[in-house]
């Protein structure tokens, strides 16, 4: 596994990475992580996978984290 670049992000960790044929784009935010994958010939190179991470994309990412630690605070709440 190749990691292609770590981008900045005041919200979350963002990390590219190259790998079996796929790129793989990994977020992760405390206790909680976000994979995606895409086939390295559906994009144009490393720069074709970091134009995938724009501001909408990242935005509904970190809304998605948000809807993870609401659903695991609810799962501890209702059986810890």
């Amino acid at each position: 596994m190749r990691v292609v670049a770590d981008i900045p992000n005041p919200n979350m960790k963002v990390t590219l990475l190259s790998w079996n044929g796929k790129y793989l784009i990994k977020l992760e935010k405390g206790d909680f992580e976000q994979t995606y994958k895409i086939g390295e010939t559906d994009v144009m190179g490393d720069a074709g996978a970091k134009e995938l991470l724009d501001e909408v994309f990242l935005e509904a990412a970190m809304n998605r984290f948000n809807d993870m630690r609401d659903a695991f605070v609810s799962t501890v709440r209702r059986n810890g």
